[in-house]
């Protein structure tokens, strides 16, 4: 007989919840005549959480990688089901009304995530952090950075098709796994949609592995790195675009005090260029180790900049810049026109030596790419 649908949970040393996890679980498979399993991906607890399971009739997956992330992955991995439900052995997800869930899959929906500001709320269900500023904050920036609508990124009771769970790829062996799973999914344009759930407080006594701060670092890091735009492009693009429109008016301005600006601004040109091309070079080296999915226009970026391009563009700005520096030291002007022309000069002439530099290992990235 097929598996319709495997509910998988992470665990370690979870034996004061665990049985009643199973048991809901098992319920609603029951209760909704749902052809289903339970999983649970065992990450070295030392507490007879896996006899306990067992006894139960759940599978148990041994997991030796540490992590949320890397039990979570061993578990569905492990999975039978055509669908996927994950969640938390700490008896705080309502695994007893997943229908809402199933419906969504069964639809056509890749991803089902669940929403816990639009479920129940509970008193003492989520820390006071978690609910009104990690949560909705780090929300806010992934939908921002890959143009989801996921009011609730780090929901642990998430549904998905276990064949698009085959194309993520997922990499994560801790808490970060929960942002990843979304980010890919959008990046793989997969059909994804959100459902109301209701958290309960945890059913444990021991302190949750959950680490508020350090945890709450890994996802913000991990939205950071998986998205090279946000990271390196948009703030490259508006520090060159500020630093030069100020470069510009010191240059035109003929004010003895603002003249000490002038190596501050051509400075900014310099690091927002630098920017910029940390963006490019992330973006393939990414893109060639199956980080982020391939873009449609990923390789136009080969046919229309070319090393010789580069080259050439790189040896004209420092052939610019070295005249003008040439100007400057030979031309009977006086010391405050020297050095309103030769700051802006050699920030100039070292823009084209880093262009020349970028151009070849450009080049040697996508030498990697077609041998690939």
């Amino acid at each position: 007989m097929s598996v319709e649908l495997s509910i998988v949970m992470p665990c370690l040393n979870e034996a004061e919840t665990i049985e009643s996890c199973i048991a809901k679980a098992l319920n609603f498979l029951k209760e909704n005549n749902i052809s289903g399993e339970v999983v649970i991906g065992d990450n070295g607890s030392t507490d007879g959480s896996q006899n306990l399971a067992l006894a139960l009739g759940a599978r148990v997956v041994d997991v030796k990688e540490k992590g949320y992330g890397s039990a979570s992955r061993g578990a569905i991995e492990a999975a039978k089901g055509k669908y996927v439900i994950t969640a938390d052995t700490d008896d705080s997800h309502d695994l007893e009304n997943l229908m809402p869930f199933v419906t969504k899959l069964r639809e056509g929906y890749d991803l089902v995530m669940g929403n816990r500001f639009k479920g129940e709320k509970i008193e003492n269900s989520m820390p006071f952090l978690h609910r009104y500023l990690g949560n909705p904050v780090l929300s806010f920036i992934g939908n921002l950075f890959f143009k989801t609508k996921i009011n609730d990124f780090h929901c642990g009771l998430r549904g998905i098709n276990k064949k698009a769970y085959q194309t993520l790829d997922l990499k994560s062996t801790g808490m970060e796994f929960a942002s990843e799973i979304v980010v890919k999914a959008s990046m793989l344009n997969l059909k994804i949609t959100e459902v109301p759930t209701t958290v309960f407080p945890a059913g444990r006594t021991r302190k949750a592995h959950l680490r508020t701060f350090p945890d709450g670092w890994r996802h913000l890091r991990f939205l950071l790195l998986y998205s090279p735009k946000w990271l390196f492009l948009f703030p490259g693009l508006l520090l060159l675009l500020i630093a030069l429109l100020a470069t510009i008016y010191l240059v035109v301005k003929p004010e003895d005090n603002l003249i000490k600006w002038l190596p501050v601004s051509s400075s900014l040109i310099l690091i927002g260029f630098q920017f910029i091309l940390f963006y490019a070079l992330t973006k393939i080296y990414a893109t060639n180790q199956n980080l982020i999915p391939r873009g449609k226009n990923y390789n136009n970026l080969f046919k229309y900049f070319t090393l010789e391009k580069g080259l050439l563009v790189g040896f004209l700005m420092i052939l610019g810049g070295s005249a003008s520096l040439l100007y400057c030291f030979l031309a009977e002007i006086s010391s405050f026109e020297v050095l309103k022309l030769l700051i802006p000069s050699a920030i100039f002439t070292a823009l084209g030596v880093q262009l020349i530099l970028f151009s070849f290992f450009f080049s040697i990235l996508g030498l990697v790419d077609k041998k690939d």
